[in-house]
């Protein structure tokens, strides 16, 4: 038998000898740990490892299952230091190594990563994640079909929500953990065989942690130790950061989960009523996505506005806002496909607010229950959602505001929604007048100017104004003054173009009788007649060609005619027309640059307006109409005369402007829901004219019209009731004038007076299209 002794060495020799019989691949990881692990990893020893595991690559997988064994045995005996040198022997070989085997490898990777994220140790979690971190920078060569990623997402979102006591440790955990979200990103969403990172269950967790890490407070306390850069960033930076990189990942499928998230952390944490920081995150998402998917974003938007509908305003003012915000940073001009749809649904919170506020509750809606309706805050709800519409309609071409407008218009008569139309006019630019006024568009917006509601009234002047205004002259005119010299204005005048023209050739008329009949409403006041002068003086500079210019003078002349002889208006509307045509007048004058016109008017001016503001007090400038004299009036037939030898049309000039009435205009005042509103009602018969022109021309359309629309059988006994030959004497009379060489005149031609008129045959006459077969 063997003593105690010699078992021992014999034992020894054994372990000895079976030492050097260890795979290859475990002998050189194990001499890569130094006996003391403060003197770090072995590199000369690491070097032969690598080398070794790029010459054998089919041991790969073997090292990483060993070196996994490793550190799991020395995590818990607590022998941290050789768990750091394995994680970095591990690092060394995934940035080496590239083969096909790799797939292993990272598994045992993973595994180690996982053992240290689930330890209690701060620094053990860290450590995991900065080589998490580099792992998610290399790019395999080769696919992997089974990896998940799910215990890294949650992992590292529970480190994002760290609450260790320490505070510069809870930090240092809380950005590990950010940093970590961002690596699982960075490792998945371009790899389609892996989980899809996008998935809701993936989305609910990450964004949020993103979220909560972002509305920390930036001013934490740093060591005064010297630090790079990247330790010097704070949580919220990073976070901002990591942000931003997601959402600019994202595709066009991608975008909804990636913002509902955001929503409903909002939503769950009150974060509406604020404001801020709601702001601030659609902030990063708009600048963050790529442009073309921007309307997805205010779409969901304007879907959670709806879906809150119910609740407080300060909530919806908040969504609001944020709304308000998203559209202007929306460059590209486009808000999706469904232009008017935004504008309903916001026209729809609109109504809403509008309601609650006179209702003073929310009983439509069972689940509201007996909550107080606050009345400033729907006020500053509506107030937000007008904001919202004008800086939406901003992003669009003029032809779409337009649109947008006569969209708006359609709601009419809801309460709230002229404050929104106005809205949509600010900022309003069109180079093309036909564009951005076309008659759909103008004819209900000229019906508004007649409207009892004063308010109502001014809106729809502005709203003009600011149409017709595309060199931003309207602020020139005002206030409204007497200026002997209109060069100080410093007004930007263009040629007229041909799209103007036509327009006034279209719709000046219209425009006329409205401003005229807009000046009688007994309820303007000071406001109203400086909007007018401003919009007469903008249609003169910016429509103006030598017709529209005549007719503007006899507008003039009519609208002084109308102060002296409608006693019936109250004083102060009398006085303020007269001033109106005084000012106006004044004003035409030195843009016609006529000389002795301007010293026709310079001569009566001083006597109609005597004040520097004539709206402000009109009974300085004629305090006693009924004792006016010739003598301090314009007179028609004098300017008429001035203007006739500088080219201007002479007979139209001498003819008095009288406002043609081409419909029934009725006022019908009535409520909506406790609102009273003017409903306006055209009937299309004519029942006034004083132009013939006109009437011929209304004539004209109604018989193109009939043959167009009406029935064959009525346009034939239509023919033949009013032809009085039969219809043989006419077949008789046509075929004779093949032999007499006579042809029929057409019905209502004469003769010249320098003897019989000329005839002319048959297959020379035109008749109607409507007529040959």
């Amino acid at each position: 038998m063997l003593s105690t002794d010699s078992f021992q060495i014999h034992l020894t020799g054994v372990c000895g000898c079976c030492g050097a019989l260890r795979p290859r691949y475990k002998r050189l990881v194990d001499n890569i740990f130094p006996e003391d692990p403060e003197d770090g990893l072995v590199k000369a020893n690491m070097e032969k490892l690598t080398f070794y595991a790029l010459s054998a690559p089919e041991k790969l997988d073997r090292i990483g299952a060993y070196l996994s064994e490793r550190l799991s045995r020395d995590v818990a005996r607590h022998r941290y230091g050789y768990v750091c040198i394995a994680m970095e022997a591990l690092d060394q070989l995934l940035m080496a190594c590239h083969c096909q085997t790799i797939n292993l490898f990272v598994e045992s990777f993973l595994t180690m990563v996982r053992k240290l994220l689930e330890a209690d140790k701060p620094n053990l979690q860290i450590l995991g994640t900065n080589s998490f971190v580099k792992f998610a920078n290399i790019e395999e060569d080769t696919p992997s079909y089974h990896r998940s990623y799910d215990f890294f997402v949650s992992r590292f979102s529970e480190m994002c929500h760290s609450s260790y006591e320490d505070p510069d440790i809870r930090t240092k955990i809380r950005m590990a953990g950010i940093r970590g979200l961002q690596g699982v990103v960075r490792k998945t969403v371009n790899d389609e065989l892996q989980a899809n990172i996008w998935d809701p269950q993936h989305m609910d967790k990450i964004v949020p942690s993103l979220l909560f890490n972002l509305q920390q407070e930036e001013g934490v306390e740093r060591s005064p130790s010297p630090e790079t850069e990247k330790e010097r960033e704070s949580p919220v930076e990073l976070t901002e950061r990591c942000f931003r990189e997601l959402l600019g990942r994202a595709a066009y499928g991608n975008i909804k989960n990636a913002v509902k998230p955001v929503l409903m952390h909002l939503d769950n944490h009150s974060l509406w009523e604020s404001k801020t920081f709601a702001v601030r995150c659609f902030k990063i998402v708009m600048y963050s996505i790529q442009s073309q998917h921007s309307h997805l974003v205010i779409q969901q938007l304007l879907g959670h506005l709806d879906a809150n509908s119910k609740n407080s305003a300060r909530v919806r003012a908040g969504i609001v806002e944020v709304i308000s915000e998203a559209a202007v940073i929306e460059a590209s001009g486009s808000i999706g496909p469904t232009v008017l749809e935004v504008f309903n649904t916001l026209l729809k919170q609109l109504r809403l607010s509008v309601d609650y506020e006179l209702t003073g509750s929310y009983d439509s809606f069972a689940n509201m229950g007996s909550k107080v309706i606050k009345v400033h805050e729907e006020r500053q709800l509506q107030e937000a959602v007008i904001k919202t519409v004008g800086s939406f309609a901003y992003t669009l071409p003029p032809y779409q505001r337009s649109e947008v407008m006569l969209f708006i218009i359609g709601k009419i008569p809801v309460p709230g929604m002229y404050p929104a139309l106005g809205s949509v006019t600010a900022g309003f630019q069109s180079t093309n007048i036909l564009t951005a006024l076309p008659t759909s568009f103008l004819d209900p917006l000229l019906s508004f100017t007649l409207m009892e509601d004063a308010e109502i009234r001014l809106l729809v002047l502005d709203i003009l104004i600011g149409i017709i205004d595309r060199h931003d002259n309207r602020h020139k005119f005002s206030p409204v003054r007497i200026i002997s010299d209109i060069s100080v204005l410093k007004l930007k005048v263009d040629k007229c173009s041909r799209q103007d023209n036509l327009f006034m050739k279209k719709h000046s008329q219209r425009l006329y009788r409205h401003i005229y009949l807009a000046c009688k409403e007994e309820s303007s006041v000071q406001r109203h007649f400086e909007s007018l002068y401003t919009l007469l003086a903008l249609i003169c500079v910016e429509l103006a060609n030598e017709e529209v210019v005549v007719d503007l003078i006899r507008l003039a002349l009519a609208l002084q005619d109308l102060a002296l002889t409608e006693e019936a208006l109250p004083v102060y509307t009398r006085c303020a027309i007269h001033a109106l045509s005084a000012v106006y007048l004044n004003l035409i004058c030195q843009l016609t640059t006529v000389p002795t016109f301007c010293q026709h008017v310079h001569e009566v001016r001083p006597t109609v307006c005597l004040s520097v503001r004539p709206f402000i007090d009109p009974f300085i400038c004629l305090s006693k109409l009924e004792k006016v004299e010739g003598e301090v009036l314009f007179v028609q037939t004098k300017i008429a005369e001035i203007l006739g030898g500088s080219g201007y049309n002479t007979e139209r000039l001498a003819t008095a402007y009288i406002p043609q009435i081409t419909g029934l205009t009725l006022s019908l005042s009535f409520k909506y829901t406790g609102c009273p509103v003017v409903c306006l009602i055209f009937f299309d018969t004519v029942i006034h004219s004083v132009n013939v022109e006109e009437l011929e021309r209304e004539r004209r359309r109604q018989v193109v019209e009939r043959f167009q629309t009406a029935p064959f059988e009525e346009i034939a006994a239509h023919c033949g009731a009013r032809v009085s030959p039969c219809l043989a004497s006419i077949h008789t009379l046509i075929l004779s004038s093949k032999s007499t060489n006579t042809a029929l005149l057409p019905s209502g031609s004469v003769g010249n007076g320098h003897g019989p008129s000329r005839s002319i045959p048959v297959y020379e006459m035109k008749f109607p299209d409507l007529c040959v077969y």
